[in-house]
């Protein structure tokens, strides 16, 4: 028996150039991947677009009167109930759609989720959680939170652990996750006193195969599965990411034609430039996961483009596929019924070294 394939809501308003690569990215996942979307947004510029870039195809399109813009603040979400982020949440919620995706303003994609769909029970806080690339051309890492939450409790963190594992194991097929947490060292007694705690509490975990601590050179290695960390580091380390993406490509290009050898090198590595783009590009990557809230929805990067699209709306095909959803919340039961961790007294910290 086939698995039924995931319908997926798009906020078609959201990001820098919405609606038009956003209907594009949705009719090429249809092409591509074979997933139904529905738009959600001006039903008529929708509609005009549809016909421009798929003539003779039809898309269900549920209109919304309203756009959330990037200037906005994120609580603007509670005054505009037909902002189209608003509406395709509802589709979530009222069940007409398994999962949300949206390049528009991340704060206010994140507020909308909590109100209309809310928490996993259990879940203190929803992290955002990147995928970056390894070392490993078939791998790639899981890093939560990248922004969600800039202050953190310690069991936060472990509730990202567990969330980034389900999802790792779920969606990207990894039986047994590696866990890391982000610190200034390897020895169990870097840090400071927070993430000392941290430390504590994801070795004492048993639903976790936490692996230790690892510094920024071991983000990328290849060597973790996930990751976890504060939303105010990790979102520094994504936004670095980015940038060494962007650079070293740019190097590239502006290095490889250089001189009559240089072009004809740059013809012969084309293929090869091609895959390195795919590989560090964040666009390449679709989005980031909204993980801890009762529904799945991805955050497409504000810039995103039809081919980031179509890698966002896979993503929230295979979590929905997947029964990610209750498998978090499953485990985060077990957590919350297990009882207080006696590692959350571990907060006294020897001193940083």
């Amino acid at each position: 028996m086939g698995v039924t394939q995931a319908r997926i809501a798009v906020d078609a308003m959201g990001g820098d150039y919405a609606p038009d690569e956003i209907v594009k990215g949705a009719i090429l996942a249809r092409e591509q991947l074979g997933i139904e979307t529905i738009l959600v947004g001006d039903a008529a510029r929708i509609r005009a677009l549809v016909e421009q870039y798929a003539p003779g195809q039809s898309f269900e399109i549920e209109p919304a009167t309203d756009v959330i813009a990037m200037e906005d603040d994120a609580t603007v979400v509670r005054r505009k109930p037909q902002a189209s982020i608003n509406v395709a949440m509802n589709l979530v919620k009222q069940g007409r759609a398994d999962a949300v995706v949206s390049a528009g303003h991340s704060g206010a994609v994140m507020a909308s989720a909590l109100f209309r769909l809310g928490r996993i029970p259990g879940i203190e806080r929803p992290a955002i959680g990147a995928l970056f690339p390894t070392a490993n051309p078939n791998q790639q890492v899981l890093v939560l939170d990248v922004g969600a939450q800039v202050e953190c409790k310690p069991r936060y963190l472990e509730q990202f652990a567990v969330m980034g594992s389900v999802y790792s194991q779920d969606v990207l097929g990894v039986e047994s996750p590696r866990v890391g947490l982000i610190n200034i060292g390897e020895e169990e007694t870097k840090g400071n006193e927070f993430y000392y705690s941290v430390h504590q509490l994801l070795k004492a975990n048993s639903e976790i195969r936490f692996v230790g601590n690892a510094e920024g050179r071991d983000v990328l290695s290849g060597n973790f599965d996930v990751i976890v960390c504060d939303g105010f580091v990790g979102n520094v380390m994504l936004k670095f990411l980015e940038s060494v993406g962007s650079t070293v490509l740019g190097i590239l290009k502006e290095e490889l034609p250089r001189g009559k050898r240089g072009k004809l090198g740059a013809t012969i590595l084309k293929r090869n430039l091609k895959r390195i783009k795919q590989r560090m590009d964040h666009a390449e990557h679709g989005g980031a996961l909204l993980l801890g809230v009762n529904g799945i929805c991805i955050i497409s990067h504000g810039s995103a483009k039809a081919p980031s699209i179509v890698s966002a709306l896979r993503l929230a095909s295979e979590a929905s596929q997947h029964g990610t959803i209750a498998h978090l919340t499953r485990e985060i039961a077990g957590m919350v019924n297990s009882g207080p961790n006696p590692a959350t007294t571990a907060v006294a910290a020897p001193a940083v070294s």
